[in-house]
């Protein structure tokens, strides 16, 4: 039987053992975005809409990204290409003011964003099984093998917040909301008549990218060890208190320098 491992000449004088060959996902290509969301609607619930329709005026207060879903299809007439269509849902609070002499309420609502890139992703014709119950195989139920999408991005920054009347913008009756985002929020989106509506504009970070499972040879050092013991002494909280460092940066927040470490204006940082 072929061996696995493969041992190229002068392996070892680069500090590895041996080269193994593994099975990861390979990012075939990826992007990144400074996205600049503007004016989105936010959907409220009806138990949620009594509340802004009753105010003088709103604030912001923070959002979130609750969930992100993403659809990939090959793009015609240009192989191995695919367009990622990217949905964002994001929980938006505001503080909602409905009296000069009352505190504020705090209001959560939902707004969608969707996006495409267009990314490079390879080509593949293999149905993959495997004796893992989880895995099936490669073929989505359509037939297609296609790469997988993934994303990575930051919370959002809440960068704007205005409240009009109804008429003064389009306004959107109903939107479809997957049941997973839709059960994080309490009451019914679509049995909602508002008078006024809430337009959020937020920025967001974000990496998208495209990936395959793929065989790769790579060097192998060593096999990982932990070298670190686990604590597990509960019996004296003081003493485990005790060894905890002091939060000096809590007390001390650390000054602004600049990118090469030099202090601005002859200060020290």
């Amino acid at each position: 039987m072929a061996e696995n491992n493969i041992m190229p000449d002068g392996c070892c004088d680069n500090g590895f053992k041996e080269a193994v060959c593994i099975e990861t996902a390979r990012i075939y290509d990826s992007c990144s975005a400074k996205d600049c969301f503007e004016d989105l609607q936010v959907y409220f619930t009806d138990t949620a809409q009594g509340i802004i329709d009753a105010a003088m005026s709103v604030k912001s207060k923070k959002a979130s990204v609750l969930n992100v879903f993403m659809d990939v299809e090959p793009v015609a007439f240009n192989k191995g290409f695919y367009s990622v269509d990217v949905t964002f849902f994001f929980k938006v609070v505001v503080e909602a003011f409905t009296s000069p002499i009352s505190a504020p309420t705090e209001v959560t609502g939902l707004a969608v964003f969707t996006k495409k890139v267009i990314l490079y992703g390879s080509e593949g014709n293999v149905a993959t099984y495997s004796t893992d119950s989880t895995v099936i195989n490669r073929y989505d139920y359509c037939g297609n093998n296609l790469p997988t999408a993934s994303i990575q991005v930051v919370e959002p920054i809440f960068l704007a917040v205005k409240m009009c009347d109804r008429n003064e913008m389009c306004y959107e009756p109903c939107i479809s909301i997957p049941p997973a985002v839709a059960a994080e929020f309490e009451g019914n989106f679509c049995t909602v008549t508002p008078t006024k509506n809430v337009y959020v504009t937020l920025g967001l970070f974000s990496i998208v990218n495209l990936q395959r499972k793929v065989q790769l040879l790579v060097p192998a050092y060593d096999y990982c060890i932990p070298e670190k013991e686990c604590c597990c002494n509960t019996e004296d909280p003081c003493e485990i208190f005790r060894s905890i460092k002091f939060p000096v940066e809590e007390f001390f927040p650390p000054k602004m320098c600049n990118d090469d470490d030099t202090p601005p204006c002859d200060c020290e940082c």
